[in-house]
């Protein structure tokens, strides 16, 4: 059995979809209710702020799919090996590797997922196509999409793409010890993803270009200011690593990742 921790989310909804759909048997986990889960996979509400609140969810599980949530990533991983979990899927960060300052909370969860004694899998993911989703509101009501750094373009990735790969490192062997980045097939502008959404909606979405001081104190109602900090560094000044388009998830799943535009194709009922 495998749980999955975030599962309302932009990757673990698709992800608890994919397994039940392959037969496996799905413990969906999250904070809140859950809607439109699978017919026959049982939803737990627990927090990963508190690890004991996990129990009746791992109960019976062999494997994990973990966010990076709360500050107690070993007590989480003591509660999941206790439960007879022999593998975790986490969804880390690109900015692990590239701005480590700044992203000491991800990392700490990869510490100690090394130091678990379970097998284990990390995907560092850069932005996901989701993050657009912040766009809605805007969008819906006068078609307009604002952001900092307009023309400067970053390969996120599609959050189905990224439950694909979570799929595969959980339902096959060989992905023990593999630390995957995932990015989408090409980098885009906010500009661009602004244009790309208008597109899928077939009305034109107008990019309004926010300095960064603008979009620093948006992000700051609720991002820590490290990562506030970290963010805006990786969205106006990216470094090459942040910038390179990964070949992992080909590499996994044998296909390019999907493009922002098809994501944006699939999502217009969030920005009507």
């Amino acid at each position: 059995m495998i749980t999955v921790t975030g599962a309302t989310g932009n990757v673990g909804r698709e992800l608890v979809r994919i397994l039940a759909e392959a037969g496996e048997a799905v413990t969906a986990v999250s904070r809140g209710e859950a809607r439109d889960l699978p017919v026959g996979v049982p939803h737990v509400r627990a927090d990963l702020t508190d690890p004991g609140s996990l129990r009746p969810a791992l109960d019976g599980a062999d494997a994990l799919f973990l966010l990076v949530a709360g500050d107690h990533p070993r007590g989480v991983l003591d509660a999941a090996r206790a439960a007879g979990v022999r593998r975790v899927v986490l969804v880390s960060s690109l900015g692990v590797a590239t701005r480590p300052d700044a992203y000491r909370h991800p990392a700490a969860f990869e510490t100690a997922l090394r130091g678990s004694g379970l097998d284990w899998t990390v995907l560092r993911c850069g932005g996901l196509n989701s993050n657009t989703f912040a766009w809605a509101g805007t969008i819906r009501a006068d078609r307009v999409a604002a952001a900092p750094f307009g023309d400067v373009g970053l390969p996120t990735v599609d959050p189905a793409d990224v439950a694909e790969v979570a799929a595969a490192a959980l339902l096959w062997p060989g992905h023990a010890g593999a630390v995957y980045e995932l990015t989408g097939p090409a980098p885009t502008t906010p500009r661009e993803r602004a244009a790309a959404i208008g597109a899928a909606l077939g009305e034109p979405v107008r990019f309004v270009e926010q300095t960064r001081e603008e979009a620093r104190e948006q992000m700051l109602a609720f991002m820590p200011e490290p990562v506030v900090e970290g963010t805006l560094a990786i969205l106006g000044e990216p470094l090459h690593a942040e910038r390179r388009v990964s070949p992992d998830v080909e590499r996994v799943l044998g296909r390019a990742p999907r493009s922002f535009a098809e994501w944006a194709s699939r999502s217009t009922a969030a920005f009507r």
